[in-house]
C-alpha cells in the first residue's frame, strides 16, 4: 500500500476489478488503439483520478490535453445540467438555437477570426480547414505544406497532412493528393544537423528556396498547416523567428496559414492559443481537446473572407451540440477566471523542477515547453539516441505509484496535466516521476 498527499495505492494496479474489465473490452472492442497502461478509471476530481478497485492518481495528462479544467468542474458540470433540462439536440446544420452563436461571439472575441465552424472533434476540424483553404482558391490551388513530426489526426484528409509515425499511415495509401511535407524546426534533432540560432532558420530557407524554388508553383499552394508546438510529435516549441518568417513567407505569396491548436490551445500554455506567445494572427485555427472540458466539441475560425464555403458544401449532424457548447462556455469562463493565469504559473514552476531535474540526470536530454505543456526528452549514454525503453519503464512505474503519465515523439515524457493542478500536486507528482527515472538512470 502507497499512501503520500493525494496518491493512494491500496493494490498493485491493475487491481482484479480492472483486469476483468480489460479482458471484456479486448473481447468487444477493436483492439486498434494502444493503450499506455492498465488504468481502468471509475471516477475524477480536479487533478485526481480514482480507478475500479479504490487506486488514487495525480493526472499529469489530462485525458489527453483534453480536461483543461480538471476532472468534473463544478461550473461546467452544472451548465451542463441546465442544458439537458432545455434540449438536447437540434442539428445546427439545418436550423439555429442561440447558445451557438453565443459561443461562436465568445470565441471571435478572444481569438483572431470573425467566423466560426462548429465540429465534434480534432480532426474533423482540420477536415474542415482542408476543405476551407482549397475553397477559397476555388480548386485553383491544390497543394497543402505540413511538417514532418506533425500529427493532425487519423480520418483521411488529416491523417494526409499527419507524419508523425508510420503506423498512422500504413496500408491507407493512397492518401490525399497534393500534400508536400518539409522538416519541423525541432532544434534538439536537427534534421540539417544544424544549430539554432546560427542555422539562421534553414529549415524556412528549405521551403523558400527548394520546395517552392524548385518543385511546387508558388500560386498553387492553398496554405501551410503547423502546430506551433507538436504534440505527439514530442511537445517541440518552434521558434519564435520560425512563427514570424513563415507568416511572412505565407503572405508574400498569398498563402493560408493554418494554425492546428487541437493540443496546445484553450488555455494549455497561459495564452488562449499557443501562437498568440509569436504575437502572429493565422488566417484559420483548429481547435478541439480542451475546448469543452471533456465533450466532443471542436471549431475551425477563420477571417470572414476566407470562411465562405458556399450552403450545401460542408456540414455536420453533431458539431455545436447543445451540451458541448454549454460545456464549452462554462470552460471558457473558468479559463477566464484563473485558469489561464494558472497554467502560466504553475507551468513555470513544472519548467524549473524539470530543468532542476536535467541538472542531474544524463538522461534528461533536453526540457521544452510553454505553460503546462512540456516535454522532458530522454536520451540514451551518447546523449542522443532516444531512451524507448527507459521512456516506458518510467511511465508504467509512474503508474503503479500513483502517477499518470505518457509520453510523445521517440522518447519525450509529456506533462499536460489539468489547468487547475496545484503546486503541491505538481510537487507531488514529480517526486515520483524523479524516483522512476533516479531508477532507470541508476544514479
Amino acid at each position: 500500500m502507497i499512501e503520500m498527499g493525494k496518491i493512494r495505492i491500496l493494490v498493485e494496479p491493475p487491481g482484479p476489478k480492472a483486469r476483468e474489465i480489460i479482458e471484456r473490452d479486448k473481447k468487444v472492442l477493436m483492439q486498434s488503439y494502444v493503450r499506455w497502461f492498465p488504468l481502468v478509471i471509475k471516477s475524477g476530481e480536479g487533478a485526481i483520478v480514482e480507478d475500479v478497485d479504490g487506486n488514487r492518481y495525480i493526472d499529469m495528462n489530462a485525458g489527453i490535453a483534453v480536461l483543461s479544467t480538471g476532472h468534473r468542474h463544478p461550473l461546467v458540470v452544472e451548465a451542463i445540467k441546465k442544458q439537458l433540462n432545455s434540449f438536447l439536440h437540434y442539428s445546427l446544420t439545418d436550423f439555429y438555437y442561440e447558445i451557438a452563436v453565443k459561443l461562436a461571439e465568445k470565441l471571435t472575441s478572444i481569438m483572431p477570426g470573425d467566423k466560426v465552424f462548429f465540429t465534434n472533434s480534432g480532426a474533423e476540424s482540420v477536415e474542415g480547414a482542408i476543405k476551407i483553404a482549397r475553397g477559397y482558391f476555388e480548386g485553383k490551388r491544390p497543394y497543402i505544406i505540413a511538417f514532418i513530426g506533425a500529427f493532425h489526426g487519423r480520418t483521411m484528409g488529416a491523417l494526409s497532412l499527419t507524419a508523425s509515425k508510420p503506423v498512422h499511415r500504413r496500408s491507407f495509401s493512397p492518401l490525399l493528393p497534393g500534400v508536400i511535407h518539409v522538416p519541423y524546426p525541432y532544434c534538439f534533432r536537427c534534421p540539417y544537423k544544424l544549430s539554432y540560432p546560427e542555422c539562421g532558420l534553414h529549415c524556412l530557407e528549405f521551403i523558400r528556396r527548394w520546395v517552392i524554388g524548385k518543385f511546387i508553383p508558388q500560386d498553387e499552394i492553398a496554405a501551410i498547416i503547423i502546430e506551433p508546438i507538436q504534440g505527439e510529435g514530442g511537445y517541440i516549441p518552434a521558434p519564435k523567428e520560425f512563427i514570424r518568417e513563415l507568416r511572412a513567407l505565407a503572405n508574400e505569396y498569398g498563402i493560408l496559414l493554418i494554425a492546428d491548436e487541437i493540443q496546445s490551445g484553450m488555455g494549455r500554455t497561459g495564452k488562449w492559443l499557443a501562437i498568440q506567445h509569436y504575437g502572429v494572427d493565422p488566417d484559420i485555427v483548429t481547435l478541439a481537446k480542451g475546448i469543452a472540458s471533456g465533450l466532443p466539441l471542436g471549431a475551425i475560425i477563420g477571417r470572414e473572407d476566407i470562411m465562405r464555403l458556399p450552403p450545401g458544401s460542408h456540414a455536420t449532424t453533431f458539431g455545436g451540440n447543445p451540451i458541448c457548447v454549454a460545456a464549452s462556455l462554462a470552460t471558457i469562463e473558468v479559463l477566464e477566471n484563473g485558469l489561464l493565469g494558472n497554467a502560466a504559473k504553475q507551468g513555470e514552476y513544472l519548467m524549473k523542477r524539470l530543468l532542476e531535474m536535467k541538472e542531474k540526470y544524463p538522461i534528461i536530454g533536453d526540457v521544452r515547453g510553454l505553460g503546462l505543456m512540456v516535454g522532458m526528452e530522454l536520451v540514451k549514454e551518447d546523449g542522443y539516441t532516444p531512451a524507448r525503453e527507459e521512456l516506458r519503464e518510467i511511465i508504467i512505474g509512474s503508474f503503479k505509484r500513483g502517477v499518470l503519465i505518457i509520453g510523445a515523439g521517440d522518447s519525450t515524457l509529456r506533462f499536460a496535466p489539468p489547468l487547475n493542478i496545484s503546486r503541491e500536486e505538481i510537487d507531488e507528482a514529480l517526486d515520483v516521476v524523479e524516483a522512476e527515472i533516479r531508477k532507470v538512470s541508476k544514479v
